[in-house]
């Protein structure tokens, strides 16, 4: 029936449409599909692009300005990406890894407002301090440590810390106010961060590819995905508009869905997407409406997940620059919705799990039993449980200031791996390609869009293998750094930083709202 209803009806609607063959599709209007065809576009500017998305406009799930934090993850402030192993020392090379690859996201921005592709950073990015905050003994020895292992790398030069409560009043003035004295904490500040406006982003990337004859379709919602006898990819499509059923044929095929990237990548039949399931995570904020109080603070504040959480659960306290105006966000606290993406099925999750998985996701449901729990107590708190958990930061936060937004829906990876077993949950960016680089999926959460970059060059490394040294020198005007360690490179990294910084307009400490 399901094939018969692709010829029959996908055919009758398309009959007389020669245009269905294409280049390159892209499923999914977010900061993804928007990076690769950006860069793709650069790399061989006559290739031909068709952008499916279910919704009306670009960056409207995950990529949403309120549905993601919005940190310009590198790692200055994250405690989660610094572990401390059992011998004491740190393994800080994931933070290295991440605080490079936001390095790549920046000289590519700069590329393009350089050349006038996209205009005004103050739009999508701005200067904003980045800070650790902890409280105990033990997370302040914790603390100390991080800071003296990342403040010799050039990479988080310019780091500071400190103990002493006049100098975190100087810093965090609404987190001090009334805050007891003999509490033992700590902090440390780098001015170098940023706030970014991933949805803002997405959508000058999306105008700058309809610019350049990329055929953006909204309202169009990918059905299907399937390999045909010529090798090429068939993409199944509904047009919500008119309910009409089209089909287009891709040579290389890209999804770059979000929470719905899982279903789709089953869909393909690959074997690379076998035995591999998600688990949905609702994220909820408190956002501030007390103008006195967001005027007060400017930073991004990471504090450390309680024993026993998850690394999705990491507090933070966030200056958020969105639409020209200043916001304050506090959170994460976790929800729980069977849904892959906001506006997806409550049967996502049911449906998502498959006879190939069915053993991985059994698995991990037995070994995540302490998430589960954790949701369960996240999603019972009451308004009022949530503000005593942000007053861990502002002591004197008053309800009546403060409100919930439900934010972005996160699909975490399960998989099998040999370090975890079977079932095992990951926490990061996951991108499945088939064995011959001809279909793509990229899954996961953070910190996913600020490493956007990198994570498609390496996609077109694996997906492009014979045009990639073609298109090395290209790549090297785009991104200077390419192929190479700035940590190793430091007068590069200084360069770097020097022309990022003046393009995007970071250098200034004090934001300047236009």
């Amino acid at each position: 029936m399901h094939l018969f209803c692709k010829f029959l009806w996908g055919r009758l609607v398309q009959m007389g449409n020669k245009d269905t063959n294409t280049d390159v599709i892209l499923i999914g209007a977010g900061i993804m599909s928007a990076t690769l065809g950006t860069l793709l576009k650069e790399l061989v500017p006559d290739m031909n692009i068709k952008v499916f998305e279910k919704l009306d406009k670009a960056g409207e799930e995950s990529s949403n300005e309120w549905n993601n934090a919005g940190t310009g993850h590198s790692a200055l402030c994250e405690l989660n990406y610094t572990v401390e192993k059992p011998d004491g020392t740190l393994d800080i090379s994931k933070a290295i890894k991440i605080n490079e690859q936001f390095q790549v996201s920046k000289q590519f921005w700069s590329y393009l407002v350089n050349r006038n592709l996209i205009q005004n950073p103050p739009d999508f990015i701005m200067p904003l301090p980045h800070m650790s905050l902890v409280h105990g003994e033990q997370n302040v020895k914790f603390l100390k440590k991080r800071f003296e292992a990342l403040s010799q790398n050039p990479l988080f030069e310019g780091m500071e810390y400190s103990e002493a409560p006049e100098k975190l009043k100087e810093w965090l003035p609404v987190v001090m106010e009334n805050r007891s004295s003999d509490e033992a904490i700590a902090a440390t500040k780098i001015d170098s961060g940023t706030d970014v406006n991933f949805g803002a982003l997405t959508r000058k990337l999306f105008e700058h590819l309809e610019s350049q004859n990329v055929a953006i379709n909204y309202k169009h919602d990918v059905k299907d995905i399937e390999r045909i006898s010529d090798g090429n990819w068939e993409v199944t499509v509904r047009d919500n508009k008119n309910g009409k059923i089209e089909c287009h044929t891709a040579k290389f095929v890209f999804i770059g869905a979000g929470g719905g990237s899982l279903h789709l990548l089953q869909k393909s039949g690959i074997p690379e997407g076998e035995h591999i399931g998600g688990f949905p995570v609702s994220g909820l904020f408190m956002v501030c409406n007390n103008p006195d109080i967001i005027a007060q603070h400017e930073a991004k504040v990471y504090g450390k997940a309680k024993v026993g959480a998850p690394p999705m659960s990491v507090p933070h306290l966030d200056t958020r620059y969105i639409d020209n105006k200043k916001s304050l966000l506090f959170g994460p606290f976790a929800g729980f919705s069977p849904k892959f993406l906001k506006t997806g099925s409550m049967l996502d999750l049911v449906t998502s799990v498959r006879a190939d998985n069915l053993l991985t996701m059994l698995a991990a449901g037995v070994k995540e039993i302490s998430l589960t729990k954790y949701l369960i107590q996240q999603v019972m708190l009451s308004k009022e449980q949530r503000m005593e958990e942000l007053r861990e930061f502002i002591p004197n936060a008053k309800s009546g200031d403060w409100d919930l937004l439900v934010a972005g829906q996160r699909v975490q990876v399960i998989k099998d791996t040999e370090a975890g077993g079977k079932g095992t949950l990951q926490f990061g960016t996951e991108v499945i390609t088939s064995e011959d680089g001809s279909i793509s999926a990229l899954l996961g959460a953070s910190p996913g869009a600020s490493t956007a970059v990198q994570v498609m060059l390496e996609l077109l490394s694996k997906c492009f293998p014979e045009q990639i040294k073609e298109w090395e020198p290209k790549i090297k005007e785009m991104i200077p750094s390419y192929g190479l360690s700035l940590m190793e490179n430091p007068e590069l990294l200084k360069e770097v930083n020097a022309t990022t910084s003046q393009t995007l307009g970071l250098n200034s400490k004090e934001p300047v709202l236009s």
